[in-house]
This record gives structure tokens, sequence and C-alpha cells, in this order.
């Protein structure tokens, strides 16, 4: 079988590179943090500058954990932005590699497989991936690094624990630092590495029952018996093995064929503040609302909704977690925000303020497949359904708040807020 070769790109804190290119500032050299000023303290920088990482500010840090003494700018979101910045540095990939063989894996992260592409180009893996990173500097002014790995996991693995550790300088070999890895480095360099949080996808949780075990490396996890990984974390434990000897099977082909044998969508948000149990009654029914027009808009159907509510941090209290399955199928919101308000009455403590609300539409199905009970008034619902879609023509044409329902309006409702942003922040287009 061929040996394959892959490239891992990430753009280099690129949130507050972007906030540093569009004032005309050096990332390098200017102190910046991306978060929403109008929040509180509490509120989670999504960025900071390299300098600012420099200076031991951790890049996810809170506003109130930088160091006082640090003079820094402070730049609110711009969703958009950076999404058209994403977007333009997509189209850079493009020139070089098929869209066949790249899998973006975040909104600054790529993996591409270039397998058959270095001996038309007459290069290797890293000059191909440096003459890519320059593109991206000339035309954007952001700066990248990247891992090179004979499978997936390690171009991943070369690039987050080799290559973002490389200084960025004016040297030729460092201003775009490049880091390769195949099985045989990776078990030279890495397999004594710690803490284990730094390889991709062991978090705490399994670095902690890693522990309990005495195990710190994944030179460890090679030499234990694998009955007892299994017996520890079930067929988890078989990528965590292959991983630990720098395997992976999984492709850019098997990703880009994966179709999940279940779906569903969702929506959740953390609230500015604690609210009681009929305010938060409100942001549930926005919620769900809005969830039944992207349904409508997908021509899809649900029988079935989950909904979790997390309280406020101070009390301690576990959150509230039910799922309900309805006697029909359906998109419409009359009928999905009738159970949907039933469970909240059901699971929600009254007398604890909420924080947190997530609500999933489950089991989804075309909309071919809409049914009915003995109560189901077909005309009516076929009227509403009308609307609904009435109501998205209007949205694509006019904006998502050119039309909305009189509980928006109410005080303490998010929907028309929420509709003004990209991922929970603002979009920076308002």
């Amino acid at each position: 079988m061929k040996q394959r070769t892959y490239i891992c790109i990430d753009l280099k804190s690129f949130y507050a590179s972007v906030e540093c290119v569009e004032r005309g500032l050096d990332p390098l050299r200017t102190n910046l943090v991306v978060a929403d000023k109008e929040r509180t303290d509490q509120t989670i920088c999504l960025a900071v500058s390299p300098s600012m990482k420099a200076l031991g500010v951790p890049g996810r840090c809170r506003v109130f954990e930088i160091p006082a003494g640090i003079d820094y700018i402070m730049a609110p979101p711009r969703m958009q932005l950076y999404i058209d910045y994403s977007a333009e540095i997509y189209g850079i990939y493009l020139k070089y590699v098929s869209k066949e063989d790249i899998h973006p894996y975040s909104i600054d992260e790529v993996f591409m497989d270039v397998t058959d592409y270095l001996s038309m180009y007459q290069m290797d893996a890293e000059e191909l991936s440096r003459k890519m990173m320059a593109d991206i500097l000339s035309s954007t002014g952001i700066m990248a690094a990247a891992g090179i790995g004979t499978n997936l996991y390690l171009a991943k693995i070369a690039l987050d624990i080799l290559a973002k550790h490389l200084e960025i300088s004016s040297q030729k070999e460092t201003i775009f630092p490049v880091s390769v890895l195949d099985e045989e480095t990776y078990r030279k360099k890495l397999w004594d590495y710690q803490p284990l949080t730094d390889f991709w996808r062991i978090g705490a949780g399994i670095a902690k029952r890693l522990e309990r075990m005495g195990i710190y490396t994944m030179r460890e996890i090679t030499e234990t018996e694998e009955k007892m990984l299994y017996h520890l974390f079930g067929v988890d434990a078989e990528l965590l093995i292959d991983h630990a000897w720098g395997r992976e099977t999984t492709e850019i082909a098997d990703i880009k064929a994966y179709q999940p044998k279940a779906n569903s969508i969702s929506s959740g948000q953390v609230l500015w503040r604690d609210y009681n149990f009929q305010d938060g009654q409100l942001i549930v029914k926005e919620m769900a609302d809005s969830l039944c027009l992207e349904l409508v808009g997908k021509g899809l159907v649900t029988d079935s909704v989950t909904l979790q509510a997390g309280y406020s941090n101070r009390t301690g209290k576990k959150p509230a977690h039910g799922t309900v399955s309805m006697p029909v199928t359906t998109s419409c919101a009359s009928q999905i925000i009738s159970y949907v308000m039933k469970l909240y009455e059901q699971i929600v403590d009254r007398y604890t303020p909420i924080r947190r609300i997530n609500l999933s539409f489950n089991r989804l199905a075309d909309e071919a497949y809409r049914q009915y009970d003995l109560f189901t008034d077909p005309e009516k619902l076929d009227r509403e359904h009308k609307m609904q879609k009435a109501m998205i023509e209007m949205r694509e044409k006019f904006g998502t708040n050119a039309i909305f329902k009189g509980m928006n309006l109410l005080d303490k409702a998010t929907g028309l807020e929420r509709n003004r942003q990209i991922g929970g922040h603002k979009s920076g287009t308002n």
C-alpha cells in the first residue's frame, strides 16, 4: 500500500492576527485580545496575539486573568470577518490542492493529502507547505505553522506539539514553522513526552484515568496489557493504542464518505446573567421556534426533542436533562413548542436560577415522513407550514430580523440579538 503524506496547517492566533492585520499592526509585536468588552471581565478571550502568549497569557483565558501590568488592545469579535478571511485562505489552498484532498478541521486549521501532488510540483512536503504558508502571508498578512505526517494523526501531532512551539523568526527555516513525523520519529521524539493532554484526543478525564493506572506517557500505554485498557475505555481503547504507536487508518477520503447513522440539529446558549424559571421558559421557546424554522428550511421533520438546562455556577447543582418522544413527526412550531414547554416544566427546578440552555431535535427525517395523531388538524398545520416558509423567504431576502414574533421583543428575550451573532459572538457586520 502506498505511503501517504499529509499536511496539517494552522493559522497562528487566527482571530487576534486578523484584528492586528485589519489595524495595520504586527501580530508578533502587538498585545491584543479578542473579547467582547460589553460583557463582564468573566468573559473568555476568543484569542490573544502571539506577543501576549509570549508574556505567558493563555490563549483562552478570561479577561480578569490577564495580568494588570500588561497594556493591550481589546478587539470585539467580528465573526463574519474571520469567516471571510478563512474563505480567502481556503481559496489559496485550492490553488495547490483539490478540494477532494482537503478536510477543513476548523475555521483556522486544515488537513491536506498531498501524496499525489509532490511529484507534480517537484517538491517535498516541507517545501510545499512553506510555499502555501508564504502565499497566505503575502495575500492576507496571516502567519501559519504546519505539521507533516505519514497519517492524519502524525500530521496533527507534528503541528500541535512540535511546530507550534517553534519560535517564528526572520530565519528562512523558522519564518514558517514546519515539523515532520513518521511512526519511527514519533516514537523517538514523543514516546516519553509529557503531559499526555497535549496529544490529540486525550483530554483531562482520559489522562486522569491513565494516571490512576500509573501511565503518564505514550510509551507506557504501549507497554500496558491491552485487556486492561479495553476494560477501562471500552472500544475507545483501540484508538488510544493505535495513537500510542503512531498509527491511524482513517484517510481524508473516509472522512468525506462518512454518513452518520443518526442526525439532529441543536441550539445552545450561555446566558449573560442568571435567569429565573419564567424567563428561562421564554428563552427555550425562542430557541424551539428558531429550530422549527430551520427544520422547515431544510425540509425535515422530527419526533423527538432533548432539553438540558444548566443552573447558575454558584448553585453547584447538576443540569436538568430530559428527552421526550412525540406522537407526531412534524416541523410545525405550534406542535413542537407545546412538547418542549411540557418537558421544561417537568425537568427544570422552578427555584434555581438558570445560566445555560441546550435544545436538540433528534431523529430527523425528510418531511415526506410527516405523521399526524388523531387530534391533528392537517389543514391548520398546512397553513402554519406555509407561514413558516414565508418567514424563511422574507428573512433570506431582507435579513434574519426582518420578521419576528412578539415574544422576541420581551425584555429578557435574546433571539433578536442572537440573530446578529455568529457562533454566539458578534458578527461585526452591525
